[in-house]
């Protein structure tokens, strides 16, 4: 069985269990092995659509007792949408076999802090790629296993958009999640209908 630390990121084989939780926000799931955090759930309002999500990527998970370091990150989830700030930078992930630019691009994520916003181009040029990776980011941020903790939410369109959001809710819950922490969304701009003469 190898194991390998590349950039924060472990990579193990292991057997994956899981815990559905109630939190302000809903039911959410977190998954693990004994590396670390292998996928999150974010919230639904049935506990059972939580746990079909979440199987649905992991389909040999087992629920389970956390560790102590899984109980933290549960607490810690609960705190969050209590609408605590919280900071999941610490959190042990297990991203298995992802591409090197995709852990790239999760790792300078996971520096966009509470109350912050970047977007797509923003964070494809600070890893020193062109324009044209800026889609890489948006692939990246919606195939995240494990949002919130890599907070993909606080990841914008060109222009501050709030761009697509494949969670539950769509983009309606990463515009909730970052009210929650305080980034107010500019509405969008009325088209003008007429001169009004």
């Amino acid at each position: 069985m190898a194991s390998g630390n590349t950039g924060g990121f472990v990579m193990n084989e292991t057997s994956q269990n899981y815990l559905i939780f109630e939190t302000a926000g809903g039911f959410c799931g977190i998954a693990w092995n004994d590396v670390g955090v292998l996928r999150f759930q974010l919230p639904t309002k049935d506990a059972g659509a939580t746990e079909r999500l979440l199987l649905r990527r992991l389909p040999n998970a087992q629920p389970g007792t956390p560790s102590a370091d899984i109980a933290a990150v549960v607490a810690k989830v609960k705190r969050y949408f209590a609408g605590e700030e919280i900071d999941f930078s610490d959190v042990t992930l297990d991203l298995g076999e992802q591409d090197a630019f995709f852990r790239q691009i999760y790792d300078a994520a996971r520096q966009v802090g509470w109350g912050h916003t970047t977007t797509y181009g923003t964070l494809a040029k600070q890893l020193g790629a062109g324009p044209e990776a800026a889609r890489d980011v948006g692939q990246a941020m919606a195939k995240n296993p494990v949002a919130l903790i890599i907070p993909c939410h606080r990841v914008l369109a060109a222009g501050g958009k709030i761009g697509g959001f494949s969670a539950p809710g769509g983009s309606n819950s990463k515009a909730r999640m970052l009210e929650l922490e305080g980034v107010q969304l500019a509405p969008p701009k009325p088209v003008q209908q007429s001169l009004g003469f």
